[in-house]
């Protein structure tokens, strides 16, 4: 689905920075994810790769790589961090996402809970600029 960004900056050159990122933890590097989500993630892929190969017979071979442009430039529209998320609607309904019924649909989005403390504001885009490494870190207000 979506890519991960590497960023190759390093803050002040430090590689392991534990108390901002965590303790790094050998067993993700050796050990893969479970083998039901391997084979979930296989078969999601290949159910879009014969989507793919439906539209373009169906409506030509330009079709489908319109779709592939324009999730990509949904994918980067975003709100800056803050207090209010980005919701990504426009990727969710070319996607056909909206339609699908998730664990925050009705256990309750993480993002609503009275615990969840707010992200920093110029961290994030720090982040999000390449200024910066690591995931988006809570304010510590």
């Amino acid at each position: 689905m979506e890519a991960t960004k590497t960023i190759a900056h390093e803050i002040g050159g430090i590689q392991n920075d534990a108390l901002r990122f965590g303790l790094h933890g050998v067993k993700s590097d050796i050990v893969g994810s479970h083998p039901l989500e391997s084979a979930y993630q296989s078969a999601v892929k290949t159910q879009e790769e014969m989507n793919r190969k439906i539209l373009a017979n169906t409506y030509g071979s330009a079709f489908p790589l319109k779709m592939d442009l324009d999730k990509q430039i949904l994918s980067r529209f975003q709100r800056p961090p803050g207090a209010i998320s980005s919701s990504m609607l426009g990727l969710e309904a070319l996607t056909g996402s909206l339609d699908e019924f998730g664990f925050e649909d009705y256990l309750n989005d993480p993002k609503d809970s009275e615990t969840l403390r707010p992200l920093n504001m110029h961290h994030g885009m720090e982040v999000r600029l390449g200024l910066s490494k690591g995931p988006i870190c809570p304010s510590f207000i």
